[in-house]
């Protein structure tokens, strides 16, 4: 004889189990998409300075500010199984005392069903530019990317960088003004 959490158990069961081989087939039609898209990056104004930083040792470092130009159309990435996406812009660059810097200067979420037609201009960076040191005057190197995670319903959460990227240049002389 069936009891009634005998029967409810059945039906849970089964429910979860359909649920799991729905979500799997869901992870499997999008798993093998291409997710890179291209990006025009441009540097509009680029300016250093040399400031306190304002911890201990009251030790001057360089201060980069940047204003860019972005483009890029990101509505191909939107599929059914894409929640939204976490954009995020870096710098790259080296220095005599480390062969890697990156710095993450400005990021955005784009929702789905948001305009995913990206036309920034004369956009300033959202976080502080600071290098450790004095590795920003002069650095003749320095590249932004476009990156992105994609937030999906099922599956994997893959980081993706966008086809183009932008290589600028520092002022070799410290700004004294104020930005």
């Amino acid at each position: 004889m069936q009891s009634f959490f005998s029967r409810a158990n059945s039906i849970v069961a089964f429910t979860l189990s359909v649920s799991a081989c729905l979500t799997l087939c869901c992870f499997l039609t999008t798993v093998f998409i291409d997710y890179r898209a291209n990006a025009t990056i441009d540097t509009v104004k680029v300016v250093v300075k040399n400031v306190p930083d304002y911890s201990a040792s009251r030790e001057k470092n360089d201060l980069g500010f940047l204003t860019f130009n972005l483009q890029t159309d990101l509505t191909p990435l939107f599929n059914w199984n894409v929640k939204q996406l976490f954009l995020f812009l870096t710098a790259e660059y080296r220095t005599e005392t480390n062969d890697v810097n990156q710095v993450v200067l400005w990021d955005k979420i784009v929702l789905r069903g948001d305009n995913a037609l990206l036309d920034f201009q004369n956009v300033n960076t959202k976080y502080y530019f600071w290098d450790d040191g004095h590795g920003l005057r002069g650095n003749k190197n320095v590249t932004l990317t476009l990156s992105w995670n994609i937030i999906p319903n099922a599956g994997l959460l893959p980081s993706v960088s966008a086809t183009g990227s932008h290589k600028f240049a520092f002022p070799s002389v410290y700004t004294t003004s104020r930005v």
